[in-house]
């Protein structure tokens, strides 16, 4: 993901993650088949994939996988992220045991504001010094729309932690919060109140120069829907995506991809930049082309250098 810098994205030898998989934790099968997956980073779970009498199971379970595929180079390309349990619960200091396995990052599900990232990161600075962990290795993402309150704080982030990577949103527990019988319209679109939760949550992670992730496509069977959800997620301005099946890693890791016209359009748009110097406006092919053209030409040919077809 991203380190934060004054705005924006900074360089990061981690950004950007385009596919994040739940793996259930107490899962010896779908652990042993997480790496094979293809995804960016698994998101080894202890909250809501795992019950709550078997949460003491995942927890050994989740720090032998983590010992077993070391920190650094020992992964590979692979990021390996816990999802604990929310702060506000007891399990959550328990889950915290993983620090020892030196994950590359947590994510914090049902989190109201951005003061319970400083309330981990604390923790963490405490846990990395006791478990011989590197200084502010682990990062942070929360799931920053699943309760009432936190729709009123997504602007907060900017400047809260060193360790926060990024910002992700879920539709389904801040329904719940809300007592709504659905999400969803009676033409399948999210209601007003979720696409909000969306569109704060991209921009609260802008403002924060973090990574903007989108939340997970449900049915894992439709992977026509998934394709269009995530290129949609995409052109919104979401550079990575949540997965709950390896099934849907590639669609993923497709969409949020650079298309070879991508690349060819964008390589365009850089070169007639550099042989105009000093032009804040040029045209290209009928189109008048000015600054924000050439910044977003210049992620995409950054992007495919991280992920090369």
């Amino acid at each position: 993901m991203t380190t934060q810098s004054s705005r924006g994205f900074a360089p990061d030898p981690y950004a950007p993650l385009r596919s994040m998989l739940f793996i259930p934790a107490d899962s010896e099968r779908k652990l042993s088949k997480g790496d094979a997956t293809g995804a960016d980073a698994l998101i080894l779970d202890l909250e809501d994939a795992v019950a709550p009498s078997r949460t003491h199971i995942a927890r050994g379970m989740a720090l032998d996988y983590l010992r077993s595929r070391s920190a650094g180079a020992g992964r590979g390309k692979q990021q390996l992220w816990v999802r604990i349990n929310p702060l506000s619960t007891p399990a959550a200091l328990l889950d915290l045991m993983v620090v020892a396995g030196a994950p590359d990052g947590i994510v914090l599900p049902k989190v109201d504001s951005s003061a319970d990232i400083v309330q981990l990161s604390y923790y963490l600075n405490a846990l990395e010094v006791r478990e011989g962990v590197a200084q502010g290795s682990i990062r942070i993402m929360p799931v920053a729309t699943e309760t009432a309150r936190s729709l009123f704080t997504l602007g907060s982030y900017d400047g809260c932690s060193a360790r926060l990577a990024g910002l992700t949103w879920g539709a389904e527990d801040i329904a719940a919060a809300l007592g709504a019988s659905t999400n969803r319209r009676s033409d399948g679109e999210y209601d007003s109140v979720y696409q909000l939760a969306r569109a704060l949550c991209l921009s609260g992670a802008v403002a924060a120069g973090v990574q903007p992730i989108d939340t997970i496509w449900a049915d894992f069977s439709d992977e026509a829907g998934l394709a269009l959800d995530a290129a949609a997620a995409r052109r919104r301005g979401f550079t990575g995506k949540i997965a709950i099946h390896p099934n849907q890693v590639t669609a993923i890791n497709a969409a949020f991809s650079p298309s070879a016209e991508e690349l060819a359009w964008s390589k365009k748009v850089v070169d007639l930049f550099e042989a105009n110097p000093g032009m804040g406006t040029v045209g290209l092919e009928g189109k008048m082309l000015d600054m924000p053209h050439l910044k977003q030409a210049r992620r995409v040919l950054e992007l495919a250098q991280r992920f090369p077809a």
